[in-house]
């Protein structure tokens, strides 16, 4: 039975956690307008609020505020250790287990060399410094020097990525080996650290149960990231089915953090680990809600990891440090840290091959410690591994590490351009930056079999990112059999021309297939694509189901229609046209035409349309900027604007080229231009509109769809991602 507390009891934590946060945020900002991460600020806050100054100078009121009971202080440092898993959940959502296999030699001696140099001499330095002023009286003499061994090797991930994120170098070589060298930091240092909680806890050193809780915390990584994995996803996607909004995501995201924290906090280790644990399983989810990390994000930033910080402060008194051994050893271990990470990462990038300016500046990013060490420090205090004195040490080496990092981290970097293979692979970010493309990772595609469908298929192949997967989705009536609705085999088809791509395919039952469709493309889909069903060529009508998921969908949405020549898919196309309209949306038309010109060999041609002024302009049917241009625009600027659009082009490796058409009606200009340059496929961009409860692609689209001859791809963007687009 829980027991409820008293008037004064919440008295004080109502004012405790409001004096913390005011001062922990306000010097937050501060200390970020002076170019510092914001959590040397949050620190700080503690450091005035604790024993260094509030409690020396108004010793009255401090003893009122924290009287130190553990009633008292309890809900607060409930609140605190929130703060903590929040931030780890942040950690595990920026470890990227992928970009750790990728990056290869580089990232693996640079880890090596950032680890062991560290760990060795930091053991070297725990074990020397006098026990009697240090060692907490639950700790020995050994888990304390691998305590101070694990704080000085880890390097924070957050602080680091904020700082690379801030000087525009996440992208570079150089960032993302620092980025993976502090992801395998993080996630070593986190096992090292159940695996010396599970010690203390247990009594000493005893190789059974060390054995027992390494045992148990690989059984716990294995499990979270298999079949733990496949049940977090399954909770997620339920979530996102039956919750339109954010509650049911954030609820089942928070719910797999505290079993996850349970599990370890219950196995012998901290249940920080835990936590880290579920932000990268959490994170790797394709049903992850984009909008419930930005909200996790924003509350630990905004108040529960301030708390967090400032609490963590308090306990630090640099009264401590006031006699000359505390002093000396405050100093050695900030020296000892930052000699120990700059050698060990400067040594691992020059084994792996990397320049001599590029090991000191790895060595210098990965010296900033921040969070990690400060929750390190927190846990050894609580499990009376460390002393007050200990801790007090600890944390300010996580503080000046903390504020050394940036301005030597751009001392370090200042005139360094990116060259040869990076600079081109910066220059393609840069173009794909925004882009609907470059943003997939995962498309749906509905299908029933069939041409179109072929046709949508081998687009999505040719023009996804190579890591984005695809879905291959099924829609039948339940009164149908197996062999009666025929998913196997359209399953089969689009398989075929999506061979060398991630794929999952899915079934449902329903009489209501837009419906079915829709509330599959809500669960994390970047592109829907379609086929146009064969009564198109004869009808010109969109069916009932098309019609459904144009107007109610809102993902961009990908629509093929073959033409009447005969080619052998996409793949045998020659000449692609796409118009050039000068508005950021038809870009989405331009990238895909490029893209599928340079994988495939074909020329590109951009056409821009100016229309002329004459009857014909008057009859209603003058074409919007998102497919034929600007009408008042002169030859001279869309020539401008042509130059432009062919050189976006060519940086996707396209052979392309531009050409100017005057017609008084944009649609017919363009069919022209795709007779007269021998054109096999068209490309267009355009929006979806509500013209008296239909869906309206633009006069433009909808004439090309209905009278171009050729294959036609069209891009569609809901109204509200347009804009966007």
């Amino acid at each position: 039975m829980l027991t409820p507390l008293g008037e004064h009891d919440l008295l004080l934590f109502w004012a405790q956690f409001a004096l913390l946060l005011v001062v922990a945020r306000g010097l937050g900002h501060l200390f970020r307008r002076m170019g510092q991460p914001a959590v040397v600020g949050e620190l700080a806050a503690g450091l005035l609020i604790g024993p260094s100054v509030f409690m020396k100078v108004l010793p009255e009121q401090a003893a009122w505020l924290f009287p130190g009971g553990l009633a008292e202080s309890a809900p607060i440092l409930t609140v605190a250790w929130i703060g903590v898993a929040l931030l780890l959940v942040e950690t595990g959502f920026e470890t990227d287990l992928d970009l750790l296999r990728r990056l290869g030699r580089q990232a693996a001696t640079v880890s090596i060399g950032s680890l062991i140099v560290p760990l060795i001499l930091g053991f070297v330095v725990g074990w020397a410094m006098p026990g009697a002023v240090f060692i907490g009286e639950a700790g020995s003499r050994f888990t304390f020097a691998a305590f101070i061994a694990v704080a000085m090797s880890i390097s924070a991930l957050p602080v680091v990525a904020r700082i690379l994120g801030e000087m525009d170098l996440m992208r570079r070589n150089i960032g993302q080996v620092t980025v993976a060298a502090a992801m395998v930091n993080d996630l070593i240092g986190w096992i090292l650290l159940g695996v010396l909680a599970g010690i203390v806890t247990s009594g000493g050193v005893e190789f059974g149960a060390t054995a027992l809780t390494i045992g148990a915390i690989a059984l716990f990584f294995a499990f979270a990231l298999t079949v733990g994995q496949r049940l977090t996803n399954m909770a997620l996607r339920m979530s996102r089915q039956v919750s339109d909004g954010l509650t049911g995501p954030l609820t089942t995201t928070i719910v797999v953090v505290l079993i996850a924290a349970v599990v370890t906090q219950y196995i012998g280790v901290e249940a920080v680990l835990g936590a880290f644990v579920a932000g990268i399983v959490i994170g790797r989810s394709p049903y992850q809600h984009p909008e419930v990390r930005r909200t996790i994000e924003l509350l630990a930033a905004a108040v529960f990891a301030p708390i967090f910080f400032a609490s963590a402060g308090i306990y630090v008194d640099l009264g401590a440090l006031a006699s000359g051994s505390g002093l000396f050893w405050a100093i050695l271990i900030i020296i000892v840290a930052t000699f120990t990470k700059l050698a060990g990462s400067y040594l691992g990038a020059r084994f792996g091959g990397m320049t001599h300016r590029d090991g000191v500046a790895i060595g210098v990013g990965l010296n900033a410690r921040g969070a990690m060490e400060i929750v390190l420090a927190t846990i050894a205090f609580g499990l009376g591994v460390f002393s007050q004195d200990a801790y007090t040490i600890i944390v300010l080496m996580a503080m000046a590490t903390s504020i050394m990092a940036p301005p030597l981290l751009r001392r370090a970097l200042r005139g360094v351009k990116p060259e040869g293979e990076e600079a081109q692979r910066l220059e393609r970010e840069e173009i794909l930056a925004g882009s609907v493309l470059a943003s997939t990772t995962r498309a749906l595609l509905p299908t029933r079999g069939g041409m179109n469908s072929r046709l949508v298929a081998e687009a999505m192949d040719l023009i996804l990112q190579e890591e984005a997967t695809v879905t291959v989705l099924t829609v039948h009536s339940p009164h149908l059999s197996d062999e009666e609705c025929r998913c196997q085999q359209a399953q089969d088809e689009m398989a075929e021309q999506l061979t060398d791509r991630q794929l999952e395919r899915r079934r449902v039952n329903s009489d209501d297939p837009a419906a079915a469709i829709l509330e599959e493309a809500e669960l994390g889909y970047g592109l829907l694509g379609l086929g146009m069903t064969e009564e198109f060529r004869d009808t010109h009508e969109l069916s009932s189901v098309l019609r459904d998921l144009i107007g109610s969908t809102r993902v961009p949405l990908l629509l093929v229609r073959h033409g009447a020549r005969k080619l052998t898919g996409i793949a045998g196309s020659r000449r692609i046209l796409v118009p050039a309209t000068g508005v950021r949306a038809g870009r989405a038309a331009e990238e895909i035409g490029a893209v599928l010109a340079g994988r495939l060999g074909a020329h590109l041609d951009l056409v821009h349309v100016v229309a002329r002024s004459d009857r014909g302009a008057d009859s209603g049917q003058r074409q919007p900027a998102a497919i034929g241009g600007r009408g008042e625009g002169s030859e001279v600027a869309a020539r401008s604007l042509l130059d432009q659009a062919v050189e976006r082009a060519r940086r996707f490796g396209a052979d392309a080229a531009g050409s100017v058409r005057t017609g008084a009606v944009t649609p017919e200009a363009l069919l022209a231009a795709g007779r007269d340059l021998d054109a096999d496929l068209i490309v267009l961009s355009t929006r979806a509109r509500d013209i008296e409860g239909r869906p309206f692609l633009g006069h433009g689209a909808e004439y090309l769809l209905e009278h171009a001859p050729q294959t036609v791809i069209t891009i569609i963007f809901p109204p509200e991602a347009s804009s966007g687009g």
